[in-house]
């Protein structure tokens, strides 16, 4: 997986697999001491459940990882921006855990969920109807992108267009192609994207550009995609990003909504912390933790990124809190 601003993964593991979304930064080493260590207070034990709700980031720890459609300059016309558009209006990250529940769990096609999300919103509802022509819209190889690539065909089949959705690997593989022109639309992440560009713009060095501020995250994004000929529609609401979940069992008895609950709460010996083994040395993960929130764990569990091992540590009792990606299917509904 190719560092940038995140580390956890989606449902079942699927992300990592594609190797596409971003790390937790590049601060730390694996010999860092983990910055739990020294935890006072009695924290909170594991409490077993079923279901996993997220803790609000309220002191904004992470990027703004809204969904946003990319698109080939050459390919960018007026009308395919507006269709695409539509599909960024239409969604929420509630409405986005729906889709990957519906694929995910209930094991549907994402072309089946995507054209059942689209009839129940009306989502072609005034599509203008562009000139028309063969669009190809590229899905990395994990269930949520592809969720989002039969959206973008919907819709833009509804302006008229000849679109087919074509799976190509991870963002290493489906960016080039995307530059080239070989596909025209892909969906894509604003802050990964950002820093992703950035440092082929700038080199592997260069410093991040994306932030917690989405204006200033997209404002970046438009500027280095410029200059490699891609050119972006509105950001979603909907977001995929690192967050930590507890059992909804573990945030009745404690008390805790928020990660300044858990930081006030928790701090403290019986908290045990469960993600993946980079984690204690990571900027948006655990060293992150301490450092915006001052959330000490007594203790961290070494998992997988956000897939079957961490939620199975959670529902189990084995961890307090675990890291795992905001629009996983398996978190509660709203």
């Amino acid at each position: 997986m190719r560092a940038r601003t995140r580390i956890a993964l989606g449902a079942a593991g699927a992300l990592a697999a594609a190797g596409i979304l971003a790390g937790c930064g590049d601060a730390g080493s694996s010999g860092t001491e983990a910055p739990a260590a020294g935890a006072t207070g009695a924290g909170c034990a594991p409490v077993a459940g079923d279901q996993l709700v997220v803790l609000e980031d309220d002191q904004a720890l992470q990027n703004t990882d809204n969904i946003v459609p990319a698109v080939n300059a050459e390919a960018a016309q007026p009308e395919v921006i507006a269709a695409l558009d539509k599909v960024s209006a239409a969604l929420d990250t509630e409405q986005l855990i729906d889709l990957n529940r519906a694929v995910d769990v209930d094991r549907k096609t994402p072309a089946v969920a995507a054209e059942e999300f689209a009839a129940s919103t009306g989502l072609t509802d005034g599509i203008a109807a562009g000139p028309g022509g063969e669009l190809v819209v590229g899905a990395a190889n994990f269930s949520e992108s592809q969720i989002l690539g039969e959206l973008y065909r919907i819709v833009l089949t509804a302006a008229g267009y000849q679109v087919t959705v074509q799976q190509i690997g991870n963002r290493e593989l489906y960016e080039p192609a995307l530059e080239s022109g070989e596909i025209q639309v892909v969906p894509e992440y604003a802050a990964t994207l950002a820093d992703f560009l950035n440092n082929k713009v700038s080199g592997e060095n260069a410093p991040a550009i994306s932030s917690s501020d989405l204006d200033e995250t997209m404002t970046g994004l438009r500027r280095v995609g410029e200059q490699v000929g891609l050119t972006f529609g509105t950001p979603s609401a909907a977001q995929n990003q690192n967050a930590f979940a507890v059992t909804s069992e573990f945030a009745e008895e404690y008390g805790v909504r928020t990660l300044s609950d858990l930081a006030e709460k928790c701090s403290g010996a019986a908290t045990i912390l469960g993600g993946p083994p980079e984690c204690p040395q990571r900027p948006k993960c655990q060293q992150g933790l301490v450092e915006v929130y001052d959330f000490r764990a007594g203790e961290f569990s070494s998992l997988d990124a956000g897939g079957p091992q961490t939620k199975t540590a959670l529902t189990t009792g084995a961890i307090s809190v675990g890291l795992v990606f905001s629009s996983d299917g398996e978190l509660a509904a709203g």
